[in-house]
């Protein structure tokens, strides 16, 4: 691909490449109709010694999101290449008090799915009945609503509330993953969604649910290394990006 001049030429190769792998998150995304007109967000952390990040043009749809659109910002929300769209601070303020807090995060991933919102409104919130469940449910953390995210005393609530973790549910509000790449981020949000959206089939029934046992989920960590080789992403993203090629390889621009 030959260099763009106004946004490839200025960024090293490593910063390419996840701005590809990004733009590629938000299409999939769109792909599985988990995205929300313009309204939620996936950071990535720019490789290098600043700390940069990229996210969305705020006013792009999802589906539309290229390398080239994406934002760098830096950790106060200011823009590090000069770009036509601004960014949501509601959304900056979610993202950029997990980057600053957990330097093993390389990518936050943040949705408002039907599924997600009806979950984080439940007393009990995400239930380990089934085997999809489990692998977020070892890892998630809750925060409780405090209005739409523009106040940056909220940060270190957040923070707190996710700790080690590598999910979150936002009570009234929605889910949240983290991953040390975007494909991991994304590969952990397929479960936490997925099992979302089978707890919501499962309580339509008029059966009573039955919890797997904790013997079970206690052991589910170990068991999912063997099966995912760690986080598993690295298993699934080739596939994802074949298929998005496919499909319109545009994101790549």
């Amino acid at each position: 691909m030959a260099k763009d001049s106004t946004v490839q030429g200025q960024v090293s190769d490593e910063e390419w490449q996840v701005r590809v792998d990004l733009a590629a998150c938000y299409r999939v995304i769109a792909m599985y109709g988990w995205d929300d007109l313009i309204f939620t967000h996936i950071s990535a952390r720019v490789p290098g010694p600043d700390e940069h990040f990229l996210i969305n043009a705020y006013g792009m749809l999802f589906e539309e999101m290229t390398a080239s659109s994406l934002i760098k910002v830096d950790l106060n929300g200011d823009k590090v290449i000069d770009s036509p769209y601004p960014i949501n601070p509601a959304g900056f303020v979610i993202h950029s008090a997990v980057h600053e807090a957990r330097h093993d995060v390389g990518c936050v991933l943040h949705t408002h799915t039907k599924a997600g919102i009806a979950v984080s409104a439940q007393a009990d919130g995400l239930l380990p009945i089934s085997q999809i469940s489990l692998l977020p449910y070892v890892t998630l953390g809750y925060h409780d609503y405090e209005g739409i995210a523009l106040n940056d005393e909220e940060k270190p609530r957040l923070v707190a509330d996710l700790g080690t973790n590598n999910a979150l549910v936002l009570r009234s509000h929605g889910l949240l993953t983290t991953g040390p790449t975007i494909a991991d981020a994304f590969l952990l949000m397929y479960a936490l969604e997925t099992a979302c959206q089978t707890q919501i089939l499962a309580q339509s029934t008029a059966g009573d649910l039955r919890l797997v046992p904790q013997a079970i989920v206690d052991g589910i960590q170990a068991q999912a290394d063997q099966v995912l080789q760690g986080l598993g992403g690295q298993l699934v993203w080739p596939g994802l990006l074949r298929k998005l090629d496919r499909a319109d390889s545009s994101f790549r621009e």
